[in-house]
Parts: structure tokens; C-alpha cells; sequence
């Protein structure tokens, strides 16, 4: 785990380094990411090269936690996770669901970065806290960021390594130039700039100049080697038994299925919706179902589809283009009320409704929900969420509790609906409006709540059941 004592100390910018500088040397790297985080993610898979898995103990339960990382983590040779904020930053005084918490689950050494800036010896202090406030984090090796010159790097290095016993992995000066510019609170999406492969080679020039990658895959080989000796000592000792979060990941569809029984889930995926957990993606396959990704950016007319899945992203960046793909907006109108099963967040939500209004103007989207959105310099919603569910909807039963997160800068200008078209009741977090979200019209369901399937298992089954169903009825109602 590449973690920090605190937020914008560099661990995407150097975890984006060394996943693209070991992929470089030929390796297999798995890429994590602590935390509900899509856009850290999305940068870390570019520099791997594969899908980036997100860890995170608030919106999953530690045993599937457990078993995503192993059973992805297998597929490669080394696996590194970036950890968020601090250290031990969680949601309360004993850190619960932060990195340090998740190190210490999954059992991972800790590689900490720390800001160099305007100090030296002080900072072996600063390791020796972080080692001694809770001795189950393993703590293997540093990395000082920002180091302002030699004499600067030596004499940090050597405190260190002194009073704390474990190795500066790597040195990192002051970079004069910033090649990964920051939207809200984090890194700007990938898919938004033709730069991103640029920047992940600089990265990786970064890492391979001033880090010492030999060092951080033998930390991270032994840690391997141990688990390996773990491994034998149980089973000789006792059967291996799977839970049923570790069933529901590995487990396929049961003997093949016709290819006119697989429904089809449409998926817009492009630069305005691009907020996807892969783990999502792999629920609705291993539940019966095909993907088809395209893009509301180039595509006029709606594919084959049982079932469309719309992710978050920034349709107010491409508010114009959204607006103009009439053709496309009207086929969906029709299709929703045809019975088409829609599930929409976040973004997807802000396009489903009337129209976004923004400083250039105001842009027609959907209209399939009775909503215009406006747009705020900050945060409306931002953080984990609890929800009820308390009213009928094809996708969750009633009584429910779900757990995911929102981040939103839109806002309800203007709310045409009726109060029986939510479905949840707000038990943490901001929502939609007045305490609640996920509207529902017809077999349409958009929230700002997003869910991870990991740790809502129930939201696959729903999404492909409602797209049998409705694959059923098409072919009924054919002559």
C-alpha cells in the first residue's frame, strides 16, 4: 500500500509512477484503489493497463473486501493500492475504514510517503508516530516527496533510518511542472484529455529516476512468501472453506445459456459517463448478462438493449453535445415508456432529467424526469450515504438499507415530480431533495446515492431480471 500522513502528498501521482514503470519492466500489475474513488482509479488502471479494483470497508463487507483482493490480485504478479487522505484518517477517532485499517486487513505492508517541505530530522519523528500509533500497520519503507536538495535528502534519510529502522525506498525532488491538474478534490478524468498517456510516462520517468522499485518488490515479495507459508500451515491443519461473499464472486452462471436468453445492458461509456466500478461491470456478466458499452457523445440511435446502466462523469462538460443528440433523446423517451428498465447515478441522474442550467446557458437533456439542475462551486453532496428504501421500485425491497456514496456540485433548480416518485429515505448524507433520493418513473430508477455491488449484491440480480423481463415482452409483443 502506498500511503501518507495526509492528503495531496503526492501517493497518486507516485502509485500512477510505479504501476506504469513496473508494467515497463514486462510485469503483471493489479491496481487498487482504497476508497469509493472513480477518478484515482481511472488513472491507475490507465498505468496498469487493467481494470483498478476499489477496497473500501464502508461500502463493503471485510470478508468480500478480502475476497476481491485475492481473487484479483492472483491474475498478476504484484499488486499495489493507493490509500486515501491520511494514514489513519477514517471516519471517527479510531480511524474506522481508513487505509490503515485496510493495510491491516488484508495484511499489506505500508510504503508511507511523506512532504519533506521545511524539515529533517523532525520527520523521523513524524515516521516513528505513524509506526507506533497502532503496531498492527506494517510499516515497511518511505519515500520523501519534495526533497528540497541533497543535503536536505541525506540528512532526512539518515534520521530516519536511524530512529525508525525501516528504509527511504526513495527521494523525490520538487517537480517544477504539473502535468496532473486537479478538478474538485482530486485528479481530472482520464478519458478527458489526450495528454493522460503523457503524463503516466512522465510519471513513470519520475519513479524509475528517483525510486527504487528493486526495494519495493522485495518488501513486497516477502510479504508474499509469508502468506505462502500462512497458506500451507492452515491447510494442513483445517479444511478450506469459502464464505458466501467469496461464492457470490467466484461463482458463474450454471451451464450455458442460450444467446436469446442473455439479456442485453446497455452501457453509456465515453467522456461524460465514466464513473463505473469494474465489480459492477462483472456482477451483471457473472449474473447472466452482456454488456454493450457505446457512447451518447457519437451515437444517434439507441443499440439492441434489455436494460440501460448510466454511470456518473460530467454531462455539464458536455452539456452541448448532449443537448444535440435530439434523435437520441427522443428514442429513450420511448423506449422509458415502452417499460425499458433504466438505472442512472449521478451524472446519469443530471441527464435523465429536463435540462441542465449553466453560466454559457441552458441545455435540454432527456426530459424523462420531471427535474432541471443548476450547478454549484461546491460540494452539494459529498461523502458516504446510508438509504432506506421506502417505497416500491423494480431494483430494491422495500426496508432495505444500502450503503454508497455521492459527490455531486448539481443542485434541484426546479422539482416537477410528486414526493411518491422517491424511494429513499436519506439515513447519512444529502441526497436528492428534502431528505431523500432515487426517483423512480415507471422502470426507471436515478439517485446521487452510487452503489458498489460488492457491497449491494441484490442490485445485479434486479438489473438483469428486469432486463429478461423486459427482453420477454419484446419478443411478445412481435408478431
Amino acid at each position: 500500500m502506498i500511503a501518507a500522513c495526509r492528503g495531496g502528498s503526492g501517493k497518486t501521482f507516485l502509485s500512477i509512477g510505479i504501476l506504469a514503470a513496473w508494467r515497463a519492466q514486462g510485469k503483471r500489475v493489479i491496481p487498487f484503489k482504497k476508497g469509493p474513488d472513480y477518478i484515482d482509479a481511472g488513472w491507475l488502471s490507465l498505468a496498469a493497463g487493467r481494470p483498478c479494483y476499489n477496497l473500501d470497508a464502508f461500502l463493503i463487507p471485510s470478508e468480500a473486501v478480502l475476497d476481491s483482493f485475492f481473487l484479483h490480485s492472483r491474475e498478476g504478479d504484484i499488486s499495489l493500492i493507493e490509500g486515501n487522505r491520511g494514514l489513519y484518517d477514517g471516519l471517527d477517532y479510531l480511524g474506522s475504514t481508513s487505509s490503515a485499517e485496510l493495510a491491516k486487513l488484508l495484511a499489506a505492508p505500508v510504503i508511507l510517503i511523506i512532504n519533506s517541505t521545511k524539515a529533517t530530522r523532525t520527520m523521523a519523528a513524524v515516521v516513528m508516530g505513524c509506526m507506533h500509533l497502532d503496531p498492527g500497520v506494517s510499516i515497511t519503507g518511505v519515500i520523501l516527496n519534495r526533497v528540497a536538495g541533497v543535503r536536505h535528502e541525506a540528512v532526512q534519510r539518515k534520521s530516519i533510518e536511524y530512529y525508525c529502522g525501516i528504509p527511504v525506498v526513495g527521494a523525490v525532488p520538487k517537480l517544477t511542472r504539473q502535468r496532473f491538474p486537479e478538478r474538485h478534490m482530486g485528479l481530472v478524468p482520464t478519458p478527458e484529455h489526450d495528454w493522460a498517456k503523457d503524463a503516466v510516462e512522465e510519471a513513470s520517468r519520475v519513479v524509475n529516476r528517483y525510486i527504487d522499485l528493486a526495494a519495493l518488490e522485495n518488501i513486497a515479495a516477502s510479504i508474499s512468501m509469508q502468506r505462502e507459508e500462512q497458506s500451507i500451515k492452515e491447510t494442513n491443519t483445517e479444511p478450506v472453506q469459502k464464505s458466501p461473499i467469496s461464492i457470490q464472486i467466484a461463482d458463474r452462471v450454471a451451464g450455458p445459456v442460450p444467446e436469446s436468453q442473455i439479456p442485453k445492458i446497455g452501457v453509456i461509456r465515453d467522456s461524460a459517463f465514466q464513473f463505473y466500478y469494474p465489480e459492477n461491470f462483472e456482477a451483471l456478466t457473472r449474473t447472466g448478462a452482456e454488456l454493450v458499452f457505446f457512447s451518447l457523445l457519437s451515437e444517434k440511435n439507441i443499440p439492441d438493449i434489455d436494460a440501460l446502466y448510466i454511470g456518473g462523469g460530467f454531462p455539464e462538460t458536455h452539456a452541448a453535445i448532449l443537448a444535440e443528440n435530439i434523435r437520441f433523446k427522443e428514442a429513450l423517451r420511448s423506449m422509458v415508456e415502452a417499460g425499458l428498465p433504466v438505472y442512472a447515478e449521478c451524472g446519469g441522474l443530471m441527464y435523465l432529467g429536463q435540462a441542465l442550467v449553466l453560466k454559457e446557458g441552458t441545455y435540454a437533456m432527456a426530459g424523462v424526469l420531471p427535474v432541471t439542475f443548476g450547478f454549484s462551486k461546491r460540494p452539494q453532496g459529498h461523502g458516504y450515504t446510508v438509504v432506506e428504501v421506502i417505497a416500491d421500485n423494480p431494483y430494491y425491497r422495500i426496508g432495505e438499507q444500502i450503503r454508497g456514496h455521492e459527490f455531486h456540485y448539481s443542485n434541484v433548480l426546479q422539482w416537477n415530480g410528486k414526493n411518491a416518485n422517491f424511494v429513499f429515505a436519506m439515513k447519512r448524507g444529502i441526497g436528492f431533495l428534502d431528505g431523500k433520493d432515487g426517483v423512480c418513473y415507471k422502470n426507471v430508477l436515478a439517485t446521487y446515492t452510487h452503489i458498489h455491488a460488492l457491497g449491494t449484491p441484490s442490485w445485479a440480480k434486479a438489473i438483469v431480471n428486469q432486463a429478461r423481463a423486459f427482453s420477454s415482452k419484446k419478443k411478445g409483443d412481435r408478431p
